[in-house]
Order: C-alpha cells, then structure tokens, then sequence
C-alpha cells in the first residue's frame, strides 16, 4: 500500500506541475488508484489536489494535499503519460513508476532562457503578421516586446513575489506605451493595433478561459467558476495596463495628444435640417426638429486604406504593407514549431512534426470556416478545434500516442486566431483607435472563442470514442 500512495501522490504532483488538463486530472487519479486497488477519495482544486487513501485494516485513512503550480511543459508531460500507462497496463511497477515520476520532476528545463526568449520573440512576431495585419516593421517591434515580456516573466517574476503581483500590469504598461510611440511617428510607419495586440498575447490568459469552459463543461463547477473570475479580472488588469500606457505617452507627448483626440472629430460635414422621429423604444414616439451632419473622420491618410485597424497605402513599399496570403504556408508551421518549442517539446522528438501537421490542418479548417462564416468566432472556433480533436484522439487511439501533447500547439493557436477575428485586444471605428480599457469586451471574446474550441473538442472526443474497444485507462486529452 506504501509503494502504490507514493505512486498516486507522485503522479498528482506531476499532473499539476506540466500543465496536465486540469478537467482529467481527477480521473486519472481515480483511474490509476482502481487499477492499482486502492480505495482512494480526490478532491482536485485549482494548483492543489487533496488524496484520501485507506489504510490496509480499511478502519482508518491518511489525508495528503499536493500542491504545485507550473506551466505547460510538453515533453515532461509526454513522459509522464507514458509511465502512466506503463503502470496501469503492468508493463512496469509502482515504485518502477514513482522512480521514473521523481526523476522526471527533478529534471531541469530542457531550453535555457535566452533560447525560450527567442521562441517567444518569433512566436509574437509572426502572429503580428498572420492575426492582426502587421507589417514587416511591426513584426520586430512586437517580437522584441514579447521578447522582453516572456524573459520579464520566466527571470524576474519568479524571482521576486513581489515583482510577479505586479507583472502583468507593468508589462502591458510597457508594451502599450512602446506601440503608442511609435505609432505616432512620421508617415504611419508602424501600426499600434498590430504591436500592442501581439505584443501582449503570450500573456493573455486564453488557454487559462478554455481550461475553465472544459471543466464547467465537465460539470466540475467550482474549479470552472473560480478560473473564469481569475481569467476576466486579469484581463481587466491587462487592459488597464494597456490604458496607462498608451494615456501616458499621449500625456508626455503634446502632439500625440492633440492628434489623437483630433482624430475622433469628423470634417466635412453636410447638414441635413429637417423633422425627425427617434425610434428609442419610447411611447409615444415624441418627434423632433434638428440638423444632422454627416461626414468622414479626419487622419485617413490621404488614400491610404485600413486593413485589420492598420493604415496601408498602395504606394507604400513592401516592407510597410500586410503580408500576402502566400506567407501562410511557411509561417504557419514555423509558427507552429516555435510555439511547441516554447512550450518544452524536445526538438528531436517524433511528437515535433505531428503536433506541427495537426496545428497546420487545425489552422487551414479555422481560415476556411472564418471566410464562410466573418464574425462569427465562436462556430469557426469550434471548426477548427473539431479538427485537431478529432486528428489527436484518432492519433491516439489507433498509434497510442498522447493526444493532450499532441493537440496543445493547435489549440494555443485558435485562441489568438479568434481573438483577431474578433478586433484583437485593441478594436478600430473610422481609424480612430479605441481601447479596451475595462477590458472586459475581450474577456468575453475569449470566452466567446474558449466556447467553440471547448464544444469542437468534446464533440471530436465524442465521435471518435464511440468506435473501438472501451479504455481501461482515463482519457490523457483535452
């Protein structure tokens, strides 16, 4: 009994540790404590999980609360999976399994930190241009700031407690007053939707909002409730760290100011007098006489026109302008790449170039449902994550591989691909830039695309599971 406690025990701390779906964690555990006959009662909340095992007599049991927080790590979690199946198909023992547990737990990251800076930087920058209309100056500007953001995050925050109750904020702070900069010189050589929007997605709490709608779906109501509270209220930080930045810069800088709020005023107005009835919902409808004016907002740019919220002149070069449609198929994958990277796969890995093709198909289906279906994140969401569910549980139910790692790369994906169909963290009417800043509008987008992601999979999950043989096992997918 000893030998098989330490074993569940060690398999939730590393559960928790890499990032496991949290929704599955329960029942992995449950499922592990069955087959290795012991009675065992778990309770999982958010970063902790209480196990209550019975003593050999059965008259008395032990209480033990694991507690650990991390992030997603592939290759470790890839590991994990694999000694779990070992242990619960008998291929090796408990204490085989805690063993292979504990040294996987100690291991160090597999990338250092200037490596894992450069992932982010090129994961920022292409997602610039892909999502949010960036050219190829735009690009380097919010590669350099998630550069500095994931190195702010991985260094300083875990280095100071004090630092990391404050990271989120200052870091947006940052990154908006960056972008607002330069988006006010000369000749609208950069674009500040595109900077600020991509700058600040790696910290966006997407995959936090789509872990809390799997477990609301999974009908585990308070760990769901709690994650989705956290997920808004920190994205209300962010967005009011977006505002000080970008207000802060208009405050330092007088022509910035004076531009800005100029651009909101509309010229060229034709007035229109006459008797008018405003359908207000109010009875009885009370009609009135006025003038209206009707004209165009000023700072267009001449010709130029806007793409994604950015301002783009045909007689600009190539370096300035949105990158064409051919750009797909080689950023996509290496976007792909760089995000498995990031997040801990190992390189020489047979699981590298499958997660890269199922994030390539689960991106194709999510472009092809959005130019049938423009505006509507939520059904294109569950498009795509309908495809690479049902590409990774197939993958794992006919080669045995882990569906969970195999389908992260793709999901990550679909949360910044929704979240620019719907406007990107800073949304554009008439060229003038209005920001989010309660940040709530992009909560609920999030939510909105966690949704569709979280029906698509389950779906998948559903259609591909109801052929075959039932698992003796827990299901180790989203």
């Amino acid at each position: 009994m000893t030998i098989r406690r330490k074993f569940i025990l060690k398999l939730a701390k590393a559960l928790l540790t890499f990032g496991a779906p949290s929704h599955r964690i329960e029942s992995q555990l449950l499922a592990a404590a069955k087959i290795l006959d012991a009675r065992t009662e778990i309770v999982h909340l958010p970063n902790i999980v209480i196990v209550s095992i019975w003593n050999d007599d059965m008259n008395s049991m032990k209480t033990y609360f694991v507690r650990a927080r991390g992030r997603i790590a592939l290759t470790p979690l890839h590991k994990v999976h694999q000694v779990y199946r070992d242990v619960l198909h008998d291929s090796i023992g408990a204490q085989a399994g805690t063993d292979a547990l504990r040294q996987i737990l100690r291991s160090p990251a597999i990338y250092p930190l200037k490596l894992r800076c450069f992932f982010a930087f090129i994961c920022a920058a292409i997602i610039c241009g892909l999502s949010f209309g960036g050219s190829l100056l735009d690009m380097w500007i919010s590669g350099a700031c998630a550069c500095v953001l994931q190195y702010l995050g991985l260094n300083a925050a875990n280095k100071s407690s004090m630092y990391a109750n404050v990271y989120e904020i200052s870091v947006s702070i940052i990154v908006a007053f960056a972008s607002r900069a330069l988006s006010n010189l000369p000749d609208n050589m950069f674009c500040y939707g595109a900077i600020s929007s991509a700058g600040v997605v790696v910290i966006l709490p997407g995959f936090t909002v789509l872990t809390s709608a799997l477990e609301l779906m999974s009908k585990n109501i308070f760990c769901g409730s709690v994650r989705m509270v956290y997920a808004i209220i920190y994205t209300l930080f962010l967005g009011f760290g977006l505002t000080i930045g970008s207000d802060f810069y208009l405050v330092i800088d007088k022509r910035a100011r004076q531009i800005y709020y100029r651009s909101s005023i509309p010229d060229n107005l034709s007035y229109t007098h006459g008797r008018f009835v405003m359908l207000n919902g109010s009875d009885p409808l009370v009609p009135i006489s006025g003038v209206i004016g009707l004209g165009r907002l000023v700072g267009s740019a001449g010709d130029a026109d806007t793409i994604k919220g950015c301002v783009r002149s045909a007689h600009w070069p190539w370096w300035r302008q949105s990158l064409p449609w051919w750009t797909l198929f080689f950023l996509v994958p290496v976007y792909s790449i760089c995000s498995s990277l990031s997040n801990l796969q190992y390189w020489r890995s047979l699981q590298l170039p499958i997660m890269v093709l199922f994030s390539c198909c689960a991106y194709a289906a999510n472009r092809s449902a959005s130019l049938v279906l423009p505006g509507r994140t939520d059904i294109v969401s569950a498009v795509g994550a309908f495809v690479i569910g049902s590409l990774g549980n197939i993958y794992s139910r006919v080669v045995g591989g882990t569906a969970f790692t195999s389908m992260v790369t793709g999901v990550l994906f679909l949360v910044p691909s929704g979240i620019a169909q719907g406007g990107g963290v800073t949304q554009t009417y008439n060229n003038s830039e209005q920001q989010y800043s309660s940040g709530f509008s992009l909560a609920i987008r999030m939510i909105t695309v966690a949704a569709g992601v979280t029906i698509g999979l389950f779906v998948s999950q559903f259609i591909v599971y109801l052929f075959g043989t039932r698992k003796n096992v827990a299901h180790f997918a989203f």
